[in-house]
């Protein structure tokens, strides 16, 4: 697996923002995968990013396992570009996150 270049995003948080659509929180599995990918479609959509984008399964260099909306990817085969992106093509998604700084890179699971 390579690479992804984006924003985390912890489970809980996508939950939190499946109950603000009108979800209620998961009870299985399959809810909470539902939950995960309408979250992330949701703020993907409305950042305007979600034509360039990825959800990804990614972990960091301690090992935990987080959700990341990427931008880029090493793997050709993923359909992003390998390389980071430029500002103006993250911001949005940064500001409504309330991340600091650019996205980074993280391996994938």
């Amino acid at each position: 697996m390579g690479k992804f270049c984006g924003y985390l995003l912890g489970e809980e948080w996508l939950f939190q923002r499946g109950i603000e659509l009108g979800h209620p929180r998961p009870k299985t599995q399959g809810d909470a995968m539902e939950i995960i990918c309408l979250a992330s479609r949701d703020v993907r959509t409305e950042t305007g990013v979600y034509t360039y984008t990825r959800l990804r399964r990614v972990k960091t260099l301690q090992g935990k396992r987080y959700w990341c909306i990427a931008f880029a990817a090493t793997d050709f085969w993923e359909q992003l570009p390998t390389t980071a992106p430029r500002e103006e093509e993250y911001i949005a998604l940064k500001e409504a996150l309330k991340k600091d700084g650019p996205p980074r890179w993280f391996r994938g699971t």
